[in-house]
């Protein structure tokens, strides 16, 4: 627990004010979580992390991350990420028949999942960041409110299993309280910290984002069983990899998003 807290504050020290002021560190924070979140999902599947497969996986990825609004003058790419997927895959299949087989369309199938999964998920986290620092706080507040209500409310009063074969101490109880948990945070935050969206609005955003972000975890729960390993990395002593820590986020900065775009 002391080494879990010691990583979580220096974790803290590092990443809240670079994502308070933004701009290019924040942008290049994201490109150095995203390529590592990638790494790691490679890593369990056992893929050279020097292979062509490793090298295509990161170059997608750093395209995907590109954002919308940039001076960069890589923003000639952003928009033919489709495209330039659609390339990526290409260029993987060729590699299946090029070492005959022994990089397999399964192989080919999850580096693409892989890198669209890590990268997306990321690329929304400087999307929504270019809208307004306080959604991210938003979203941020959501996420801790249900991992802490799920596991305090889950220990107290949770009987009924969630989903016992993905990860057994998860509960039925856990999960609700989780989602009453980020309601009652939410209806703080707008007393605080008040953004443009009305109460029921913001309400229904806590709920879906609470669902999802329980959602994300249970799949990189699924992820970590199915390739049979306890943590995603070792990057964060106490915590795991960045996957573990973001696995939730991944699935909510999305979601809020497109929440607010429609």
């Amino acid at each position: 627990m002391k080494q879990r807290i010691i990583t979580a504050v220096v974790a803290a020290a590092v990443f809240l004010p670079i994502v308070f002021y933004g701009r290019l560190p924040f942008t290049l924070l994201v490109y150095l979580l995203g390529t590592i979140g990638v790494l790691e999902l490679l890593r369990m599947k056992k893929i050279d992390l020097f292979s062509f497969p490793g090298f295509l996986s990161l170059v997608l990825l750093w395209v995907f991350l590109i954002p919308r609004r940039s001076d960069s003058v890589l923003i000639m790419f952003s928009d033919y990420k489709v495209e330039i997927a659609l390339f990526a895959v290409l260029l993987l299949l060729t590699y299946t028949v090029l070492i005959k087989n022994k990089f397999t369309f399964d192989d080919a199938a999850f580096v693409m999942l892989a890198t669209i999964y890590v990268g997306m998920g990321f690329y929304y986290f400087i999307e929504i960041r270019q809208i307004g620092l306080v959604y991210v706080f938003f979203a941020l507040f959501i996420i801790w409110a249900t991992d802490s209500g799920a596991y305090f409310i889950g220990r107290a009063m949770g009987k009924n299993k969630l989903w016992p074969e993905i990860s057994p101490n998860k509960t039925i109880e856990g999960s609700l309280g989780g989602v009453g948990c980020a309601i009652l945070v939410a209806v703080i935050f707008q007393l605080f910290a008040p953004v443009e969206e009305s109460i029921i609005q913001l309400l229904i955003i806590a709920v879906v984002l609470s669902v999802f972000g329980q959602v994300g975890d249970l799949v990189e729960s699924a992820f970590k069983r199915h390739y049979g390993v306890k943590d995603s990395g070792r990057i964060l002593p106490g915590h795991g990899g960045i996957l573990d820590r973001f696995d939730s986020l991944l699935f909510v900065w999305p979601i809020l998003y497109f929440l607010m775009m429609f």
